[in-house]
């Protein structure tokens, strides 16, 4: 079953949670180059949401920020690592909302602020430095768990929100967002094969999978949902996508059982040596789109998540013909941090 009658269901699945119209919506669907193998490239451009220069957390902290705002916080306090596009988006909905924002970031302060941390102080953020290496998420954690008892004991009334957002609440953002692309996608005569994201902390991944899960029992036709795995932790499955996912589809009235294991399809080849660690193949990726598509991609995740698409398009996984979606996460900023350029440029 197509057409588009998608979103009017979200509606209805949706309408009990508070909500904090944050992102611009829809975001466009782009049609792309071919990629090898005769592959239909469709691109989500999810990194024009934009708030506080766009990206795909912009959907989740609609949920997570009503959450906040529903029981009465006056700051947010989130962690990731230095050049966190998670951090700098909550930095921006706290600009937006009138709330106090910490950050509580991998790394020592440096001299001066570029990429995302320049933004985040930009929006009135204030930046916690803890000297923990990037792909340290635990101690990361830890020290947000911190830093968040002392706000509580201050009074600051905060709320704390994980690496990426990455909770049911968070998640259902990109089941919405699932429903916004198949519409569009019937608009646009593509009937996807698949939908290819980067994960990192899961919370996309999840959110994506419940929104499968939730329109299939629906009637709806639904791609595969391909995620390329960029840091160590969700790769050994930390999260349990499955998990999060049927967390979601409770949170959104469905039944948690229709998340089938066989939803999860992960493809952690490409992350390199760890989390934030440029690889070739990605920054040939960023290459790639920026001179098909003039798409602005990073080396730490959506660079990393293009080079997965590519390569499984030169691999044969899908047919000759077949319509693909790549979501564009964002990221842009920190490209113009150090380092944030693709080698050879």
């Amino acid at each position: 079953m197509t057409g588009a009658w998608t979103i009017p269901i979200m509606h209805a699945m949706f309408g009990h949670l508070p909500r904090a119209r944050l992102a611009t919506l829809p975001t466009p669907l782009e049609r792309g180059p071919e990629l090898p193998g005769g592959v239909r490239l469709w691109v989500k451009r999810d990194d024009l949401t934009g708030l506080g220069m766009g990206g795909n957390k912009a959907r989740k902290l609609e949920f997570l920020c009503g959450a906040a705002v529903a029981e009465g916080a006056r700051s947010l306090v989130t962690v990731g690592a230095a050049q966190s596009n998670h951090c700098r988006m909550t930095a921006a909905a706290g600009a937006v909302l009138g709330l106090e924002v910490h950050l509580v970031l991998s790394g020592d302060r440096p001299e001066q602020a570029t990429g995302n941390q320049l933004l985040s102080t930009l929006f009135g953020a204030q930046l916690h430095y803890t000297g923990a290496d990037e792909s340290h998420w635990g101690e990361l954690m830890i020290a947000s768990e911190s830093l968040t008892d002392e706000l509580v004991a201050a009074g600051a009334a905060p709320y704390s929100i994980p690496i990426g957002g990455s909770t049911s609440t968070g998640a259902a953002g990109y089941a919405w967002a699932l429903a916004e692309l198949l519409d569009q996608c019937d608009a646009a005569g593509c009937a996807p094969t698949a939908v290819v994201h980067t994960s990192s902390s899961g919370g996309t991944h999840a959110g994506l999978v419940a929104g499968k899960a939730l329109l299939r029992a629906q009637g709806r036709s639904v791609p595969e949902i391909l995620a390329i795995g960029v840091a160590k932790g969700v790769n050994i499955g930390m999260p349990d996508i499955a998990d999060l996912a049927r967390d979601t589809a409770d949170l959104l009235g469905g039944d948690r059982s229709t998340v089938e294991r066989s939803d999860i399809a992960l493809d952690p080849n490409w992350i390199g040596d760890d989390y934030a660690v440029p690889t070739k193949a990605g920054d040939a990726a960023i290459r790639w789109a920026a001179r098909h598509g003039g798409w602005v991609l990073d080396r730490t995740y959506s660079g990393k998540g293009f080079a997965g698409l590519v390569g499984n398009a030169e691999a044969g996984r899908w047919p000759e013909g077949s319509d693909v979606v790549f979501i564009h996460t964002g990221g842009m900023p920190a490209v113009f941090a150090p380092g944030g350029a693709p080698a050879g440029l």
